[in-house]
């Protein structure tokens, strides 16, 4: 059925003066729940203007302060493991309320630092902090929603949560020029704290299936088990993997291709970077508008042709237009459209078959896909130089791969709900 659940909160009765939680199928619910999801990425994207100033401030190499945005993939990925099958045992609110309190103690941290090791350190606490929010908001879509209405809540919030990529850099960069390295940092901590208020008051506790045994490690291990032996997760979480990895791709050798090959000033590259970002929201958009008519697969078939249309597009231009930036960006607009229409309905038919076990679902699926794009960042960015043609090489690759993938799972995804 593709309508809201009616959980057992939306029954109970509240004192005069008090906050009532919110409530599925509302904007107030869809907003929160995006805005727990920008949180990781803003931790990411609010201090990168800053990377050069920490280097000068703290004494550090620029090696040693690239490690604050490795280790903080490092916690970010521990984190997504760890979160989802603790909120199937106790709860989705409580653990989350401990999510939101790490992150901004560490962040707090992070803001006093007066060393790059300190910072290091505490940008691991905070990206492990930060993965919480980000994997109970999906696993409440799939606690709150069946069906391709689960796929249409997370594309909404990806709307929303696209912004966020556009206007951190900036916000970033103006907060530089006027505070300091510090004051992102600090800026993080308010919003955290902020976000973790209005959970604690405003978000209801969507687990209608809380068992403290399944907090057992041997249990934990059972509920993973049990999920990546459905065929259909599988194939979905693969999909997901290989959009995620092409968009990891672009945000680590970006920089270097567009200002380093094709000459784009800072200010030009933050243009054509906010260009494709907008893309990706124009997707979200396009999911929310067709998932109720066309369903999950539906959807996703319309996002991996755009994978492969875009990466070979990318490709081709890169190859007989070199140093052409038209041939670059126009192509990877598509892909963006492309990575939009497929990463939300991916998630939300990897979640499908497991209301009991959304958690567990939801942090193996994130865990893949940050493994799979750290590997993909990783490998473009060891052979990025004179050249575009590793970047676009790895879009060609991955949304190629997702379109055979869905063209070769087929029969397997006809078990999902």
């Amino acid at each position: 059925m593709d309508r809201a659940l009616v959980p057992p909160y939306s029954e109970q009765s509240h004192a005069p003066g008090t906050f009532m939680p919110l409530k599925p199928d509302t904007l107030a619910m869809t907003v929160m729940l995006a805005f727990m999801t920008a949180l990781g990425p803003l931790a990411t994207d609010l201090y990168l203007p800053s990377l050069p100033h920490i280097g000068a401030a703290l004494g550090a190499t620029p090696a040693a302060v690239q490690l604050t945005l490795s280790t903080y993939l490092i916690g970010f990925s521990v984190g997504q493991i760890v979160y989802g099958p603790v909120s199937d045992a106790l709860g989705r609110k409580p653990v989350l309320i401990a999510a939101f309190a790490l992150f901004v103690a560490a962040t707090i941290v992070c803001a006093a630092a007066t060393s790059v090791e300190m910072l290091i350190v505490a940008r691991a606490l905070q990206a492990f902090g930060g993965a919480g929010p980000i994997i109970l908001a999906r696993t409440m879509v799939r606690d709150l929603y069946e069906g391709p209405r689960a796929g249409r809540e997370m594309s909404m919030m990806g709307s929303i949560m696209g912004i966020t990529p556009i206007v951190a850099p900036i916000l970033g960069g103006v907060l530089q020029i006027a505070f300091g390295w510090r004051s992102t940092f600090v800026t993080m901590a308010v919003g955290g704290a902020i976000l973790a208020v209005l959970a604690a008051v405003l978000v209801p506790e969507t687990n209608r299936f809380c068992d403290a045994s399944r907090l057992a490690p041997r249990a934990i291990l059972q509920s993973y088990a049990k999920v990546l032996k459905n065929h259909s997760y599988r194939a979905y979480v693969a999909l997901l993997a290989l959009s995620y990895a092409g968009l990891f791709a672009f945000i680590s050798a970006s920089s270097f291709v567009l200002q380093g090959v094709y000459g784009l000033t800072e200010i030009m590259f933050g243009i054509a970077f906010a260009i494709c970002s907008v893309s990706f929201v124009l997707g979200t958009l396009i999911g929310t508008r067709i998932v109720l008519r066309r369903g999950f697969d539906g959807t996703i078939g319309l996002g991996v042709a755009l994978l492969a249309l875009g990466g070979i597009g990318q490709w081709l231009g890169a190859f007989l237009l070199p140093g052409q930036i038209v041939a670059l960006i126009i192509p990877e607009m598509i892909y963006f459209t492309g990575i939009g229409l497929v990463l939300p309905q991916a998630m939300a038919a990897a979640m499908a078959p497991f209301p009991e076990r959304a958690g567990a679902a939801s942090s193996l699926a994130g865990f893949v896909q940050m493994v799979f794009a750290s590997a993909a960042g990783a490998g473009v960015g060891a052979f990025v130089g004179g050249s575009a043609m590793p970047l676009v090489t790895a879009s060609a690759v991955s949304g190629l791969g997702a379109l055979a993938i869905f063209s070769g799972t087929k029969r397997l995804r006809r078990k999902a709900i």
